[in-house]
């Protein structure tokens, strides 16, 4: 399975009375997602799934992808490690997960799949992490198949 995790692009910073799940994209944001949503439309293999937290921010990221786009409530900035890999159904899929969602959730989901330790494990905004499973020997095994970043676009 691979399992494609994409963090949304630069966001407003909240100001008083509003809600975190309304924060848009800045103009910087839109620029990293249509840079990293152009590469991804041309790396991304046939029958990938794209899941998205509702948050508004992830939601104007995914949106440079120009594909369908499904929203889950588990990806939401509250959701946890346990609930995206569920939800994605790693690693049993046979067809692959694009997920745009939320820092720390991903940086943790990535730490786990890594066996590392997830406490300053950050993916920085706009940035994709590529993970696939294998079998080797009798024993599943995660490997990164890229990185990337709008920056190096």
């Amino acid at each position: 399975m691979d399992l494609i995790l994409w963090r949304h692009a630069e966001a407003e910073e909240a100001t008083d009375g509003m809600e975190d799940l309304a924060r848009a994209l800045t103009p910087k944001g839109e620029k990293q997602a249509a840079r990293m949503g152009a590469w991804l439309d041309r790396q991304l293999p046939q029958g990938v799934r794209v899941l998205c937290s509702p948050a508004r921010r992830t939601v104007q990221t995914a949106a440079a992808l120009n594909r369908k786009v499904k929203l889950r409530a588990e990806l939401a900035p509250e959701g946890t490690p346990e609930d995206l890999l569920a939800v994605v159904g790693w690693p049993e899929r046979p067809h692959p997960v694009l997920v745009v969602g939320h820092q720390p959730t991903l940086g943790a989901v990535i730490a786990r799949l890594l066996g590392v330790p997830s406490e300053d494990f950050s993916v920085r905004k706009g940035a994709v992490w590529w993970l696939r499973t294998r079998e080797r020997e009798g024993r599943a095994q995660t490997i990164v198949v890229t990185v990337q970043t709008p920056e190096l676009l």
